[in-house]
């Protein structure tokens, strides 16, 4: 059986773990391999390393250390074939949507190469008489990182590309469902030219999750997944004395107006819905017709598009998605759909049940469709996080619009609509963090910035772009005069607001 073991310096790895965890093959529903879940005892071990390197890498000038971000970048597409095969066979996503994972990641790392830009701070000539002030942008030491199993790649490099380039040293804690290409990209880093200790990976669940909050040398957290989750990782890692960023969970919503292109908005939902068989936080799960008559119509295009859909195995190069992660995911949206129809929904694709020839033991579930879900329904409340599309029909534009406003997560919204005004209207009142214009998933690019609202987001700073450059660095500001040694007092020192 296949060990992955932790990528620490100093690490004896093989030697024999307390615990360990499954990993499977969603496609054939068998473990692959088992990894160690390590303990406080590794990550001091990894720490050490960390304080050892890193005063190092931070006196490195930032032109050096974007050198090693380009040469990253050159390996990470030169082994993309290996990492999306590896990626696809531990989490089920199909091809094309495991080299995406990793693309999105390469972009953050593209706009770390451009780190020295980013770092300079600010210079304000005779703030007072012969008094200049400056600003210097330092890493804050020692950063960790604690990813969710939905994007192995591309969420890791929106931390570490982003940390490390900023002089800091970085500890990632994975998923334990899908951990062979984080510990990968570690060590196509340290191929790169990254010093020794700079960037290591941790294994582990709650355990060592609590370690890192708790542990004093870490100065900085930023975390992934579900909003129960994110809301514990930010209490306790501030009340520890850190800065932390807690993503959470989505129930994003895409806003039909009458107008709106309808095929257009099928094949976008079609994508947004049920790629990567939903395991996204921006994902649409949820469509908002405005009006009955737009409702019906596009209720009547979506059940030919979802019965089109093809569920494959994660290499099969024609299938829409894959599998999803695991069995206990698998029943959990399940779940949900019962839930669904329990409530009172009208279920008008049902996705259980589903299996593929020859992998009846793999993690499938088809699409699912519901109409004339409410508000009040927990089924439209919570995330689902699979292939389930809900319609929640509003007979107006305000309504719509309160829709996702009202939620208690804000992570993205999109609207469909050829009406510039509407577009305008609503994207500056939605109480949502992303906004996405006839775009169904309105991820930024990585050189602008990554966060939700309310419950979706945990901190006052977001991922990647200048917020990620703010939160991976402290300030320092420098108040510096030099004196031209006259002694009759005309040079006295006087403060700046003063003068």
């Amino acid at each position: 059986m296949r060990i992955i073991d932790h990528h620490i310096v100093g690490h004896a790895g093989g030697a024999g773990a307390a615990r360990e965890g499954d990993v499977f093959d969603p496609n054939t529903g068998q473990v692959q391999a088992k990894v160690r879940l390590g303990t406080a005892a590794e990550l001091d071990t990894a720490v050490a390393a960390a304080l050892a390197a890193q005063p190092g890498w931070a006196a490195t000038n930032p032109q050096r250390r974007a050198r090693v971000m380009f040469r990253f970048k050159e390996l990470v597409e030169a082994n993309m074939d290996a990492l999306a095969h590896t990626l696809s066979s531990e989490h089920g996503k199909v091809i094309a949507d495991a080299k995406g994972d990793i693309q999105r990641g390469l972009e953050v790392i593209e706009f770390a190469c451009g780190i020295p830009h980013a770092l300079k701070g600010e210079y304000t000539q005779g703030a007072g008489p012969g008094i200049d002030v400056y600003s210097m942008r330092l890493p804050v030491g020692i950063g960790a990182g604690i990813t969710p199993f939905n994007f192995p790649a591309m969420i890791p490099m929106w931390m570490f590309g982003v940390a490390i380039a900023c002089g800091n040293a970085f500890i990632l804690k994975p998923s334990e469902r899908d951990p062979s290409v984080p510990v990968r990209l570690a060590e196509l880093m340290r191929e790169a030219g990254l010093p020794e200790g700079i960037l290591q990976v941790v294994h582990g669940d709650k355990e060592m999750v609590d370690a890192i909050l708790d542990h004093p040398a870490i100065g900085a957290v930023s975390f992934v997944g579900s909003s129960d989750i994110a809301h514990y990782v930010y209490q306790r890692g501030v009340a520890a004395g850190k800065r932390v960023q807690a993503m959470g969970g989505a129930k994003n919503h895409g806003i039909v107006m009458p107008d709106a292109d309808l095929d257009q908005v099928v094949s976008d939902l079609s994508g947004a819905a049920f790629g990567s068989a939903g395991e996204r936080c921006m994902a649409l799960p949820v469509v908002v017709p405005v009006g009955d008559k737009t409702a019906d119509a596009l209720r009547d295009k979506l059940i030919p598009a979802i019965e089109k859909l093809r569920v494959g195995v994660s290499t099969d190069a024609e299938a829409h998605y894959g599998p999803v992660v695991n069995a206990a995911h698998r029943k959990r949206v399940e779940d949900w759909i019962q839930t669904g129809v329990d409530e009172g929904a009208e279920l008008v694709v049902d996705g259980r049940g589903f299996t593929l020839q020859g992998h009846e033991e793999g993690f499938f579930i088809g699409p699912s469709l519901f109409d004339r879900v409410t508000p009040a329904m927990r089924s439209y409340q919570e995330e689902i996080f699979g292939p389930v599309l809900q319609i929640v029909r509003a007979p107006d534009f305000e309504t719509a619009l309160r829709l996702p406003s009202e939620h208690q997560y804000g992570n993205g919204v999109a609207i469909f609509t050829r009406n510039g005004h509407a577009a305008r209207e609503f994207a500056a009142r939605v109480n949502v963090g992303m906004v996405g214009i006839n775009v169904p998933i309105p991820v930024p690019v990585a050189y602008h910035t990554f966060g939700g609202w309310k419950r979706s987001a945990f901190g006052d700073v977001n991922q990647h772009g200048m917020e990620g450059v703010r939160f991976w660095t402290k300030v320092k500001t420098v108040t510096q005069r030099w004196p031209d040694g006259s002694v009759t007092g005309e040079n006295a020192f006087v403060i700046p607001t003063m003068g």
